[in-house]
């Protein structure tokens, strides 16, 4: 019988799904980083990975894998080509977290542009004995919100604009002229967006072509008071640029939700740093959002017992 290795966990994998492959495939649940994570895997026709490293070395520890079914919709931690040249899937779950991840974009806006977390650490340590004043946030009415992506979650980002009254540019390398003409939205070079935007939120796949997309160069074309937030992945910010720039004042702040590495050291010099809001990856983390992601999961797995296709291959296997 098949095998079915769980390694993004019960919580993101519940059980009533692994039922729903039982028929095909024995489903085993293993934390890839226990031990016995890989001998599980000499066995398994079929993973269900959350941030497991898939390369060489990995699939050289897994002689019956047919299927790499990543949990979520980035797959960079997947070498695609490797697993391609030996005949194995790739999907992944496209479209079903846009929302919940521009939901996070926007709490991250405010929260930057407001100040809500050293207000909230304000009250909780002691409000009424406090002389220190809070300086004053800002408003996102009239300001100029900058896209850099406009592919699924881009797209929802610009779609909550439109209740916060600011001016939308976008930065892509497919230009959507359907979205500028149904959205109102503008678009721009790269370049030209950075100097006119005084909130750039990134939304782009990490690609060869996009790490360390925003550098510091790019903080430099920046207005000494934008905010960058970043929801999409930790490399496409030069992350030791982005601490220069925040302690030299180029740029105002940054809200970030992913990091160059990950977990976030201890100590690092963006957690010491006043005019940042960091949160632990969370941009899917929703009770509805990660049902979704586990159901694509499940369809693509069980495509693929059945002998199909998997009908969420990752863009470079789609034929």
């Amino acid at each position: 019988m098949k095998k079915v290795l769980v390694g993004a966990g019960k919580i993101n994998f519940p059980e009533e799904f692994a039922d729903g492959l039982r028929d095909l495939a024995e489903v085993v649940y293993e934390s890839p980083r226990e031990e016995s994570y890989f001998d599980e895997l000499k066995d398994a026709s079929a993973i269900i990975a959350g941030m497991e490293t898939v390369n060489d070395d990995f699939l050289d520890k897994a002689p019956n894998l047919g299927i790499v079914a990543r949990f979520g919709v980035g797959y960079d931690s997947v070498d695609v080509e490797a697993c391609t040249k030996r005949g194995i899937h790739v999907t992944h779950t496209p479209g079903v977290l846009s929302g919940a991840v521009a939901d996070l974009t926007w709490g991250l806006i405010l929260s930057q542009m407001r100040g809500i977390l050293e207000s909230d650490g304000h009250v909780r340590e002691g409000w009424a004995g406090r002389t220190r004043r809070l300086p004053l946030g800002y408003d996102t009415e009239g300001k100029t919100l900058g896209i850099v992506g406009m592919g699924r979650i881009g797209v929802e980002v610009a779609k909550r604009a439109q209740g916060f009254d600011v001016d939308v540019v976008y930065y892509d390398v497919y230009r959507r002229e359907d979205l500028e003409e149904s959205m109102g939205v503008q678009y721009m070079g790269l370049d030209e967006l950075l100097k006119a935007s005084d909130i750039v939120t990134i939304h782009v796949l990490l690609v060869p072509s996009t790490r360390h997309l925003i550098g510091a160069r790019e903080f430099e074309l920046m207005k000494e008071d934008a905010i960058i937030v970043n929801t999409s992945r930790g490399p496409v910010i030069d992350q030791a640029a982005l601490v220069e720039a925040l302690k030299k004042g180029q740029i105002g702040g940054a809200a970030l939700d992913v990091f160059e590495e990950e977990p976030l050291p201890a100590g690092d010099e963006l957690a010491k740093l006043g005019n940042t809001v960091l949160t632990s990856h969370i941009g899917s983390a929703t009770v509805e959002t990660r049902r979704k992601m586990a159901e694509v999961d499940a369809v693509n797995v069980r495509a693929f017992l059945e002998g199909k296709t998997p009908p969420n291959l990752v863009p470079e296997q789609r034929k």
